[in-house]
């Protein structure tokens, strides 16, 4: 299948997204609603935004949230740099708060300025932070020719039904039937409609979107096979497996940033050639000294999730290191700064007195950035590691 080109959606509908993200999080267990916790130094629902806002074709993204959170998804938006979204005060359970996310695109009284109506609306859990673009684009395209789709996935186990006396009744034939996950997406006319005729048992005892269609539009939702990365965050051993899983993410690439130097070229070329056999890697060369908005422009652009390492290189017949006060001092500053971001930078000072061993020099320094990266230890960043 094709993708959509950047900026059209598949299919040439417009797109937009709405995250319910109201939940208490009971099941977790703790005081932080689970769309809250921090996992790898930021909110779950941040994973989950912006894996909507890469997805150039949605123009909007809605996160519905309960009303005493508000201000605090709104600080989030702000801390993170989300652009495209929305922030709207939920209902008191899933399907009154998906509800009042679609009211802003349709409903004067219920928004002072309404948004643009998509043609086909997205809805995906606020605590499902892996969802890619491959994904959401078959799902609207399915949308888009039935009125409704929906991600499933096989089920894992089988599902047995209980007698009065706490005995088995029966089973599930599990081959038969799947395990209904997220993304969703609906023809927006389609889904509305569904929700303003659904009853109040609806709003307040159902779950699932698709039989709200099928109950009250008689649109039979298309299913579309998902991937294995689409659960649920729902208990707190949840938050360790994404924790794990989006720490081998952050760690996928590297930016290496080397002194525009003319000495540093050869380094600025050497350590990324060493670097790209093990990982994905973004070369800059820039001085922090000299244009430090630039480079946080740069950084936030290309490398948003990723630790960004400086390089310096020391080619000299003592045993002094000829990094100066000043590039200390930016690269501590730099650091500071992008971390707010989740961004982690380390230095590095590379130091090699002889030319001829500048590679094996090199290659030093590159399995130094992979220990940093994988670990992502916040209490380095700043520091200055020699190779």
């Amino acid at each position: 299948m094709e993708l959509g080109s950047p900026g059209v959606a598949p299919g040439g509908v417009s797109v937009s997204a709405v995250l319910p993200a109201g939940g208490s999080g009971e099941r977790l267990g703790g005081a932080t609603p689970k769309q809250f916790c921090a996992v790898q130094g930021r909110p779950l629902v941040s994973y989950a935004v912006r894996a909507m806002e890469r997805i150039s074709w949605i123009s909007d993204v809605i996160v519905v949230v309960s009303p005493e959170n508000t201000e605090t998804m709104k600080t989030i938006i702000e801390k993170y740099g989300h652009k495209k979204v929305t922030v709207v005060k939920g209902g008191i359970t899933r399907h009154r708060s998906i509800f009042n996310g679609l009211k802003v695109f349709a409903e004067n009284e219920f928004s002072s300025h309404l948004l643009q109506k998509p043609e086909v609306v997205i809805i995906h859990d606020a605590v499902r932070p892996f969802v890619e673009e491959d994904i959401v684009a078959k799902v609207v395209m399915a949308a888009k020719e039935h009125g409704a789709a929906g991600a499933i996935r096989p089920l894992v186990s089988t599902v047995i039904a209980s007698a009065a006396d706490g005995c088995l009744d029966h089973s599930l034939e599990r081959a038969r039937y799947r395990a209904s996950e997220m993304p969703q997406a609906f023809l927006f006319d389609t889904i509305y409609e569904a929700y303003q005729q659904c009853t109040d048992y609806d709003l307040d005892y159902g779950t699932e979107c698709l039989h709200l269609v099928l109950k009250y539009c008689k649109t039979n939702a298309k299913l579309v096979e998902g991937t294995a990365d689409l659960w649920k965050v729902t208990y707190k051993r949840d938050l360790y497996a994404a924790d794990s899983i989006i720490k081998d993410n952050l760690s996928q690439q590297v930016c290496v940033i080397t002194n525009v130097k003319e000495t540093l070229a050869q380094v600025g070329f050497l350590l990324p050639e060493s670097l790209k056999s093990q990982i994905k890697v973004e070369a800059i060369s820039q001085s922090l000294s000299k244009n430090d908005s630039h480079l946080q422009n740069i950084i936030s652009g290309q490398c948003y999730n990723f630790v960004c390492v400086n390089v310096h290189l020391d080619i000299s017949e003592n045993n002094s290191f000829s990094i100066g006060m000043e590039d200390l001092t930016m690269i501590k500053k730099f650091a500071r700064e992008t971390k707010k971001k989740n961004i982690l930078v380390y230095g590095l000072l590379i130091q090699c007195k002889d030319p001829l061993l500048l590679q094996e020099t090199v290659n030093s320094a590159a399995a130094l950035i992979m220990a940093l990266i994988k670990d992502r230890n916040p209490e380095l960043i700043g520091q200055l590691l020699v190779a």
